[in-house]
């Protein structure tokens, strides 16, 4: 039966969950049953669990003898197996993980992610991030808090096994993106700092979308991580940035724009952070994304770009332009990039592009107080003028 369910090619799932292989192969993963025969039922149950939406279910009798083999009473292969079922049964939506989680599921596979077994971490890590996707908060705050765990996160992503520190990432992305709590105990461990390295080191797509993807939560999570740990100076803000750029650079859609966010929520940092985003190899790289790139990444190129241009002030003022910086990022090019922004049809993008043309406008009319010689930004904010009250006056049409 499990040579048959591990078919490359169509597994017969649907004729064996009708067949009524489900109960016969839960009564095969009886405690007391051979352990090569536990390790069979569990493998077919792994494949069943891996088809349609309906053949998944099919596994509900499964659950309790497949959390129970977790403990420490199954043997290592068994419960790495069992493991793998329950990730395939939480990887297929919410009512399937509450109906895990509300029978146990998650301490004993968090203690298998404790193991020194690569492998069985491996498996449990993945089947982890599975389980709590999410979307209530409440089982992220928990993981977190289980003893030993922000302990073998860190052990996991110091090793040089790929694959393990992929998964563990994965379970750090959907902490940080669902526990304050959780974020609040990684920016303070040395999780980012492992998480850089991952970024300058490795070349494994499967690895560097999760590590970017945790980073970028851990600097819009929490202040500490922008604010304490990359402060401009200290050594690993250098190594981020390099990180950073690397994927700005990538032909990957998903680490551009992932790039592009966490750039974000840096360059909305201090007039610090401003200056070393912009002086880097980012700018230009990001001025290129907002002209050629996907809209959704032009998006999170144009909020970089904009923050990098003002420095907030206080109470209800406006914020002050930092002259230098807006005058090269128009020099640049960036201009057509907002305009388009402008055009959208995407509330949020449109208020961007006006943002930043307001800045261009307001730079404009303040160095006419003081010269009368045409510069760059003189120049672009006559054109952005002449095109925007063009785009008002043709009536606003979706493309």
């Amino acid at each position: 039966m499990r040579h048959l369910l591990s078919q490359s090619e169509v597994p017969p799932v649907d004729a064996a969950v009708k067949a009524g292989v489900v109960p016969l192969l839960v009564q095969y993963l009886s405690f007391g049953s051979p352990n090569e025969q536990l390790l069979e039922a569990a493998w077919c149950l792994t494949n069943i669990a891996a088809g349609e939406p309906e053949e998944t279910k099919s596994l509900l009798p499964a659950l309790p003898l497949l959390i129970a083999h977790l403990g420490e009473k199954s043997s290592i292969l068994v419960a790495e197996q069992c493991a793998w079922a329950i990730g395939n049964v939480a990887g297929e939506g919410a009512e399937l993980r509450s109906k895990l989680l509300a029978q146990g599921a998650l301490r004993p596979l968090t203690h298998l992610m404790l193991s020194n077994k690569g492998s069985t971490a491996r498996t449990a890590a993945w089947a982890l991030s599975n389980l709590i996707k999410g979307p209530d908060p409440k089982v992220a705050n928990e993981l977190i808090e289980i003893d030993g765990v922000p302990n073998a996160i860190i052990r996991n992503l110091e090793k040089a096994d790929e694959e393990l520190a992929t998964e563990v990432a994965w379970v750090v992305v959907y902490l940080s993106a669902l526990s304050e709590r959780a974020i609040s105990l990684i920016v303070r461990s040395s999780v980012p700092q492992l998480l850089i390295g991952r970024l300058l080191s490795s070349d494994n797509l499967q690895l560097l979308i999760p590590a970017l993807r945790g980073l970028g939560n851990l600097v819009a999570g929490d202040g500490y991580m922008v604010d304490s740990l990359l402060t401009v100076g200290n050594n690993i803000t250098g190594q981020a940035l390099s990180g950073l750029i690397k994927c700005l650079k990538s032909d990957n859609r998903v680490l551009r724009k992932e790039a592009s966010w966490a750039l974000s929520n840096i360059a909305a940092g201090s007039f610090e952070h401003k200056k070393l985003i912009f002086a880097s190899e980012a700018t230009p790289l990001l001025v290129n994304l907002i002209a050629n790139a996907q809209f959704d990444i032009r998006k999170e190129a144009a909020y970089t770009l904009g923050h990098l241009c003002v420095v907030p002030a206080r109470s209800a003022e406006p914020p002050n332009i930092i002259v230098e910086h807006l005058v090269s990022i128009v020099d640049g090019g960036a201009l057509p990039g907002f305009i388009n922004l402008v055009r959208s049809a995407d509330i949020e993008s449109a208020r961007l592009g006006l943002q930043f043309l307001e800045l261009v406008r307001k730079y404009h009319w303040m160095s006419c107080l003081f010269f009368h010689s045409v510069n760059p930004v003189h120049f672009a904010a006559k054109v952005a003028e002449h095109m925007f009250l063009s785009w008002i006056c043709k009536g606003y049409t979706k493309s």
